[in-house]
């Protein structure tokens, strides 16, 4: 009698813990679906940012996330604006693709206790913290790395080059990155290297095409352009061919892998891009900010760094030779 006492009474524990186990596995896969994120975007007219902000809804989407994503047009006053709205309107967290990096402390302090995951425009490192002010991209040095790898390759038997540098906009952490990386390798390679243009066209093709007609009118000779990203390469490009220049003797290179980039490339005008994954970082962004948002640690998320600050999304070569297996 008593051994049966015991038995009820160790099945009725197990069932009371079973419970109890079931009830929280239940309410943490809720607190997760019903998260509430904010993310902005800086300019959601640009390609590769819309791509980013595509692939952050989908998998937000997937993962049960309410997502509600706004475009700050360029406007520091616009993105501040929208942190306060994400702190007086209960949202959970932020994903931030910064108007201008330098702002992060103004950001942060508008979006009052909140967790953001930084995108796109990487913050000062002072301004990160692990597990609540994150950055989620790609390392920019390694983007302008590989294109003074393919430029010094191609030019080989060459002593002397003559560089032609489009930037992105002057606040973006991905031209500082991608500018002082491909200067830095290129300064290296033992050959007198003239930069014989350089200027920013803020991501812009048809500005890039402008600066380009410009500075043929000065007669300067010039090897091959390297740009901050696709857009601006492909404005280079049609500036290039209504100058009735060989594509296949002076070489244009990108940044992004974009769809655009990647046909310019199989048509053999774009001679290389780096293919920044868009998709990667949107999906990465969503993974950070909905484990810090449930107070989770996302120190185990596949890319994050040593020091917990980041989370890279590698970068990779894009050329004719590859091409076909990108967009």
């Amino acid at each position: 009698m008593q051994k049966r006492r015991i038995r009820t009474g160790l099945f009725f524990l197990m069932m009371v813990l079973l419970f109890v186990l079931t009830g929280c596995s239940s309410n943490s896969s809720d607190s997760q679906g019903k998260a509430k994120i904010l993310m902005s975007v800086s300019d959601a007219s640009d390609t590769f940012r819309a791509s980013l902000a595509k692939a952050a809804k989908e998998a937000a989407d997937e993962k049960g996330i309410t997502l509600e994503v706004m475009d700050a047009k360029s406007s520091v006053d616009t993105q501040v604006a929208q942190m306060k709205q994400a702190k007086e309107e209960g949202y959970d967290g932020i994903i931030c693709l910064p108007v201008n990096a330098d702002t992060a402390q103004q950001l942060q302090a508008s979006a009052g206790d909140l967790p953001i995951v930084f995108c796109n425009s990487c913050p000062d490192e002072q301004n990160l913290e692990k597990d609540k002010y994150m950055f989620v991209g790609s390392d920019e040095a390694v983007a302008g790395t590989f294109q003074a790898d393919y430029v010094l390759d191609f030019f080989k038997n060459k002593s002397e080059l003559n560089v032609i540098i489009i930037k992105g906009e002057s606040t973006h952490s991905a031209t500082a990155g991608r500018t002082k990386a491909v200067k830095e390798a290129l300064n290296a390679s033992g050959k007198k290297i003239n930069y014989v243009f350089v200027d920013n066209a803020d991501w812009s093709d048809s500005l890039t095409k402008e600066m380009m007609e410009v500075f043929f009118k000065t007669g300067q000779p010039y090897d091959c352009v390297i740009s901050n990203n696709d857009s601006m390469a492909l404005g280079a490009i049609e500036a290039l061919k209504e100058h009735g220049d060989d594509l296949s003797e002076i070489p244009v290179l990108g940044v992004d892998a974009t769809t655009d980039g990647c046909a310019s490339i199989k048509a053999g005008e774009m001679a290389f891009t780096v293919y920044q994954s868009a998709t990667g970082q949107g999906k990465a962004a969503i993974e950070v900010i909905s484990k810090l948002v449930n107070g989770q640690s996302a120190q185990k998320v596949d890319g994050v760094s040593k020091d917990g600050l980041y989370v890279w999304v590698p970068f990779e070569k894009v050329d004719k030779s590859n091409v076909s297996n990108y967009n």
